[in-house]
């Protein structure tokens, strides 16, 4: 039997947590004397012991193992400590309440307070008054936030940008969009014009199609992680002739001036106007949630919180869990960011699609084809879960890889019951339309076996998805750019009320 070493009444109340203790000597010894390692005491979570020994740092299961020292942690008396830094913006804004709902959920108390830039909580045991857990955020300039989950000076940070380097996991979705003030009556931008003012390629409004007055730049100032976010889409920092210091500031700078353009997140754009974009095809470009949620949207960006190589304290991974609980997307949504449960359109109600599809369909696309789609998308309705693949290659990205697990789970709880789940494929436009129509195929047939390997039983009565190709036969952005291309390249999952016809396949 597995060694447990809470008392029944904290883990009644918090079923987790963990104890970080300062440094101290310990020693472990196996629970048969065959091994000992002394070190320092970095932390205890219920389950692993993490010291800092002559090896390096270890982590070892508290279940083999006998402490002896100054610092092995009172196993009566625990606390979690989880320590956050990374971006301001999104850890001030979605953090608190998301604690506060994740101790609803288990009928606890929680306390927060600003502290610095950032805040502290406790959450404690209503019953007994006992202090559970306690959280800080810090908020740090994207490579100092690194350096901390490096050095374990941090468990976990809020980044707008994956790391190779590290563990990521998605906690809400946020569009960057081009906004200016609500005098401006610019009607539209594309992506090459936004990209070129921003880099300082274009200078004046009359550059863009309006009056001849210079574009004023306003952006965020200092090393922060939407600059870096952008910096990595332009390849080189806003060209700002002002910056601020905070989201707020700065959209509030714009509102108030005519000649202003920034970049920022959709839930800071304030009481500015949201400049529509288009792509360089003239592709209308919508920073809906329900495009944002498919990466439709080309500047989606993700607010995730990475991870440490190494484990994390039991209190930080049942957190983590806890971001895809229902009760986690209210808050989210309250914080003006977009969560990510899955969201279902009827394609009836998305004209805009059948329009890009018969727009952009090559000579090689034949009227049968461009039928047979509308034909499916008329009983249809689309999730937003969608899938597309790391550039260069057959891999899903991130994103993609946790819809996949989402996918999964829905199928194993029949949340789709009386709908034929379609895994639908398409392609760019580069190449034949018989080659693009294979290569759609192969993606869809891809996810199809990626998913078969995570689901391993089905209710009685639930089938494992369709696979429909229907090549480049409904773009969703010009073929002429990479980012175009890629967010054509992608496996929609599409539902269909069992009742209508399958002889519609394509």
């Amino acid at each position: 039997m597995r060694l447990k070493f809470w008392g029944a009444a904290v883990f009644a109340a918090l079923s987790l947590f963990a104890v970080s203790a300062e440094a101290q000597d310990v020693t472990l010894t196996a629970r048969d004397g065959s091994l000992s390692i002394d070190g320092q005491l970095i932390s205890f979570d219920g389950e692993f012991y993490r010291v800092d020994s002559r090896y390096g740092p270890l982590t070892l299961d508290g279940e083999g193992v006998i402490c002896d020292g100054p610092g092995c942690p009172d196993l009566t008396a625990t606390l979690a400590v989880l320590r956050i830094t990374g971006a301001a913006e999104p850890g001030n804004r979605l953090l608190p309440g998301l604690f506060e709902a994740y101790a609803r959920t288990r009928g606890l108390q929680i306390v927060t307070a600003a502290e610095g830039r950032g805040f502290r909580s406790e959450i404690t045991d209503p019953g007994t008054g006992q202090a559970l857990a306690q959280i800080s955020f810090a908020p740090a300039a994207p490579e100092a936030a690194r350096n901390a989950l490096m050095r374990g000076e941090a468990d976990l940070a809020v980044a707008l940008t994956a790391d190779k380097g590290f563990g990521a996991r998605s906690m809400a979705l946020d569009a960057l969009i081009p906004i200016v003030a609500k005098d401006n009556t610019h009607p539209r931008i594309s992506t090459p014009e936004l990209a070129a003012a921003l880099s300082g390629k274009v200078k004046n409004w009359k550059e863009l199609g309006g009056p001849d007055m210079p574009i004023a730049l306003h952006a965020l100032a200092g090393d922060t992680s939407l600059q870096e976010a952008l910096t990595a889409r332009l390849g080189r920092r806003v060209a700002a002739v002002a910056e601020h210091a905070t989201a707020e500031e700065l959209a509030e700078a714009v509102a108030r001036d005519p000649w202003a353009l920034a970049i920022t997140g959709q839930a800071a754009k304030g009481t500015a106007r949201v400049l529509p974009l288009t792509d360089s095809c003239g592709f209308p470009l919508l920073p809906g949630r329900a495009s944002v949620k498919a990466e439709d949207y080309p500047l989606t960006l993700p607010v995730q919180l990475l991870t440490p190589r190494r484990r994390l304290p039991l209190f930080a991974r049942e957190f983590l869990d806890f971001l895809d609980h229902p009760a986690a997307q209210a808050p989210i949504a309250a914080a003006g960011y977009i969560d990510r449960a899955p969201e279902t359109t009827p394609m009836t109600a998305d004209g805009l699609r059948l329009l890009n599809a018969i727009k952009g369909a090559g000579p090689d696309v034949p009227l049968k084809e461009l039928q047979d789609l509308a034909d499916v998308m008329r009983d249809s309705s689309r999730s937003s879960l969608t899938f597309r693949f790391e550039d260069g290659t057959t891999q899903l990205d991130s994103r993609s890889r946790e819809n996949l697990e989402l996918l999964a789970q829905m199928l194993a709880v029949d949340a789709f019951r009386g709908q034929e789940v379609i895994l639908a494929g398409f392609s760019d436009g580069s190449g034949s339309a018989s080659a693009n129509l294979d290569l759609s195929e192969s993606r869809a047939i891809g996810v199809a076996t990626a998913l078969s390997d995570q689901v391993a039983d089905l209710p009685d009565g639930t089938r494992m998805p369709r696979v429909m190709p229907f090549g480049e036969a409904l773009p969703m952005a010009c073929d002429t750019t990479a980012a175009g291309r890629r967010a054509n390249r992608r496996v929609e999952v599409w539902l269909r009320p069992l009742a209508a016809t399958d002889s519609d396949a394509p």
